[in-house]
């Protein structure tokens, strides 16, 4: 066993390791907030840094301490062995933000939907993905609608990058196809309704911006060009015909942008004199059991009615009904 002299030169060179690391890592952070433009650029960039600084010390720090013991060497590879069998999640997690960052698939600020959350991206660290979640319709696990944030911030491991599809909004295309739907009668004016539904989508419709942006994208990717024109669409029904007019909108602001465009729909038909045909569906709740037309006895036949006469197969005679 080596005495304490011999091993007070590699502490002290420890040290000043750790002390060199911490002012690199303080001078790069300060040169990348006053050289860097742009917000993104920055965030990455000291993160790079940090970690960067972080394996330049553990390396160096096992190369000095390495002669201390014979079998150093043989003994760290074989426990990174072992520490990767066992936190095979984290090292999932690691392999997924270098996938994140590398791969580009999302970065801080846009909205995604990742492990089954939506939510605007708020940090990305290398075990896990930070949400500002929002909420959606057809989701029972949050209270919010309509895209909007819900307050809650979810952590999400990186390792679901490479497990479940990772849905971006945001990130070459800050645009989303919307359709406002509507059902018209068919002695009403189907023809103006059209009209009307056509109009007002054009009117709310960015599609100057959407234009630009969907140029820059096919400068990027050889994508075929997209309809940014808002149309409307018909299709006949038993109750009517119904109208869905599809336009493009800004990601962020879908929800107000079709608020708006749904009043002014609607006060303009009004004004029309063209009525809708209004239909009401019920959401079933948690608790909701579909009802058996026969009764609620599971052993009833279906198409029963209570004091029916029992039949051979399970089938029953109304009462009073004469034999055949």
């Amino acid at each position: 066993m080596e005495s304490f002299d011999a091993i007070l030169p590699r502490v002290l060179v420890s040290a000043a390791i750790v002390v060199a690391g911490l002012v690199v890592a303080w001078l790069a952070d300060r040169a990348i907030r006053a050289r860097v433009e742009g917000d993104y650029e920055r965030f990455y960039g000291r993160k790079f840094v940090r970690y960067g600084v972080v394996a330049v010390v553990v390396v160096a720090l096992v190369v000095i301490w390495q002669p201390f013991g014979t079998g150093l060497a043989t003994a760290f590879g074989l426990a990174a062995a072992g520490i990767t069998f066992a936190m095979q999640e984290v090292v999932g997690a690691l392999a997924g933000w270098f996938n994140i960052t590398v791969g580009r698939i999302f970065t801080v600020g846009d909205r995604i939907q990742m492990g089954g959350v939506s939510g605007d991206v708020i940090d990305i660290s290398p075990m896990r993905t930070k949400l500002m979640e929002i909420g959606s319709e057809g989701q029972r696990i949050n209270w919010v609608g309509g895209r909007q944030h819900t307050g809650r911030m979810v952590a999400i491991s990186n390792k679901a990058t490479f497990t479940d599809p990772v849905y971006n909004f945001s990130s070459f295309f800050d645009f989303i196809w919307e359709e406002l739907d509507v059902l018209v009668p068919h002695h009403e004016d189907g023809e103006r309704a059209s009209a009307i539904l056509r109009e007002e989508a054009e009117r709310i419709s960015d599609l100057d911006e959407a234009l630009a942006a969907m140029y820059r994208l096919r400068r990027r990717f050889p994508v075929p060009q997209a309809e940014l024109l808002p149309r409307v669409f018909a299709r006949i029904e038993d109750d009517g015909v119904r109208l869905a007019a599809r336009f493009v909108v800004p990601t962020r602001t879908a929800r107000s942008v079709k608020d708006e465009l749904a009043r002014r729909v609607e006060r303009r038909l009004t004004e029309a004199g063209i009525e809708l045909v209004v239909t009401q569906v019920v959401q079933p709740g948690p608790n909701w059991e579909p009802q058996r037309p026969g009764g609620s006895d599971p052993e009833e036949p279906l198409g029963a009615e209570p004091g029916d006469e029992p039949l051979e197969g399970g089938l029953r005679r109304p009462v009073g009904e004469p034999e055949r």
